[in-house]
């Protein structure tokens, strides 16, 4: 008997099959092609020849959680303790498992806002608990009368991600203060803020739970350094929490990965000491601009991009069919792959609208945008 009965291969991994099937360009999953750093090359090459490979400290290396203390203090004037407060995790998915674990009883409700990444239900899940799926509104901001509906005695998290994959949506002062006031009357629900693109947002400024001093001591906060630093496949992320709250989630932690890849460790301390992370969002910015100059040649319709690496569009001029089928169109007959974004709600809603990732060189993008053109001959 299967304790996810209904779970399956994510779309992620469909459309990555596809498009290396139909030798398509890879738009599809979230991860950048070009290199990276040669200064975090050089550094790894160096340290790989220390002694450095036997377990790392089950919370992190020192010299990482106090870097991590730093940049926290730096971006957001919260100062945290490392030592109790700091966890290193085997990137941003284990720490979200390890939270949601951690507190998450069977019975609870947990509430996740749709569209939303598929790693937050399974866990949910497997505590016996209940998901809560909301569906954000139409320009992807939080739809706080819905939200309020949905509270009860029983909600014991709410997930929160911002920035918003698969939108680009970021979270205003307004909406913090919509979600801090309705919750007041509900001391016991705790935040997982998903904040791994916290440091890729163009126009607006990213305002992190970190910042809210009436959220802050209730929240489980998870940070990315596969996303900061182009990093994916190490596979190393942070949580921040109050110490009461960290030590439930370490007790899991200790049990699902004991602690997270030495050589990275020390690798990426080291490199936080040479590299500034407002470098990235400039990154970013240059290539999302750069693909929607692109886009806009092609019938798609762009909508607001306001940070992550991922541009949603509108299809709803090209084609009446629905957002599945027609990205695995996109792939056999025009070669690019994308994310239909009905995967991302529980009840696959279809607004006609597809996600493309732009972390890619120019080169990929031009060549991809070349392809789109002929979307209006399909």
């Amino acid at each position: 008997m299967s304790k996810l009965p209904n779970s399956s291969l994510n779309i992620f991994t469909i459309m990555s099959k596809m498009a290396s099937d139909y030798q398509a360009i890879n738009l599809s999953q979230g991860f950048p092609n070009f290199p990276i750093d040669e200064r975090m090359v050089e550094i790894v090459n160096r340290l790989s020849k220390t002694d450095i490979h036997q377990y790392a400290p089950m919370a992190g290396l020192p010299l990482l959680l106090e870097k991590v203390g730093q940049l926290t203090l730096d971006n957001y004037q919260r100062k945290v303790n490392p030592a109790t407060e700091i966890l290193i995790t085997a990137g941003a998915t284990e720490a979200i498992f390890a939270a949601i674990q951690a507190f998450v009883l069977p019975q609870d409700e947990v509430i996740i806002l749709d569209p939303s990444y598929d790693c937050y239900e399974t866990p949910i899940l497997l505590s016996n608990a209940k998901p809560i799926r909301i569906s954000l509104k139409d320009d992807y901001s939080p739809d706080f009368e819905a939200i309020e509906c949905h509270m009860t005695n029983k909600t014991r998290m709410i997930i929160l991600n911002n920035p918003h994959n698969p939108s680009g949506k970021i979270w205003t002062e307004h909406d913090f203060i919509q979600l801090e006031k309705i919750i007041e009357n509900y001391p016991d629900i705790l935040i997982l803020s998903d904040e791994v693109y916290e440091f890729i947002t163009f126009e607006n400024k990213h305002i992190s739970v970190n910042t809210r001093q009436k959220l802050k001591d209730r929240s489980l906060i998870v940070s990315s350094f596969g996303k900061t630093l182009h990093l994916t496949g190490w596979k190393i992320g942070y949580l921040i929490a109050p110490e009461h709250l960290l030590k439930e989630v370490k007790k899991v932690h200790q049990y699902l990965v004991f602690s997270v890849n030495s050589l990275a460790q020390a690798s990426i301390n080291e490199y936080l000491s040479i590299f500034d992370v407002s470098e990235v969002a400039s990154l970013y910015r240059q290539k999302r601009d750069f693909f929607q100059n692109l886009v806009k040649e092609t019938p798609f319709e762009l909508l607001p991009c306001q940070g992550t690496y991922f541009q949603t569009v509108s299809y709803q001029s090209i084609s009446h069919e629905n957002d599945i089928d027609f990205t695995k169109r996109l792939v056999t007959e025009v070669g690019v792959a994308s994310i239909p974004l009905s995967v991302f709600y529980a009840h696959k809603t279809d607004l006609k609208r597809i996600r493309f990732c732009f972390a890619k060189d120019d080169g990929t993008l031009v060549k991809a945008s070349e392809r789109l053109l002929k979307v209006k001959n399909i």
